[in-house]
């Protein structure tokens, strides 16, 4: 994360709305539980403000949501920077290809199950992963 982006007073607050959860679902694991973001409007607004402000005017036309927090956060920013909405699911949650496969949660991201993908051919595509 940029220093501008510390610096950001939105930035606090938000994370003061992510509740950690130890050692779930297994020990060692720090759960953050967006749930508590979402009840908060202020804050909900901000995560997708920020997001909007750093990917809007970067030709963005397609933004892919990982499920199942990109199916909350990417419609929203998708809409407001004016791209398409595209959600990837797991292999066979649904009955036609509407996704890609997650491959490993390492942010390996294989599209070869993207229906109708040469419609993508030439065009920048991003996927919005952002985790520390």
């Amino acid at each position: 994360m940029s220093a501008y982006r510390d610096e950001d007073p939105r930035i606090q607050g938000i994370k003061t709305k992510i509740r950690v959860v130890p050692n779930f679902p297994k020990p060692g694991i720090m759960f953050q539980d967006i749930t508590t973001l979402l009840l908060d409007p202020k804050a909900f607004k901000d995560t997708i403000d920020l997001f909007v402000e750093r990917y809007k005017g970067k030709n963005i036309s397609v933004v892919a949501g990982i499920e199942a927090r990109g199916f909350i956060f990417g419609p929203p920013i998708a809409l407001a920077i004016g791209a398409k909405f595209v959600p990837l699911r797991k292999p066979r949650k649904l009955p036609e290809r509407v996704g890609a496969e997650v491959v490993e949660c390492a942010c390996l991201i294989e599209l070869p199950e993207l229906q109708g993908r040469g419609r993508l051919n030439g065009k920048p595509l991003y996927v919005l992963v952002e985790y520390q």
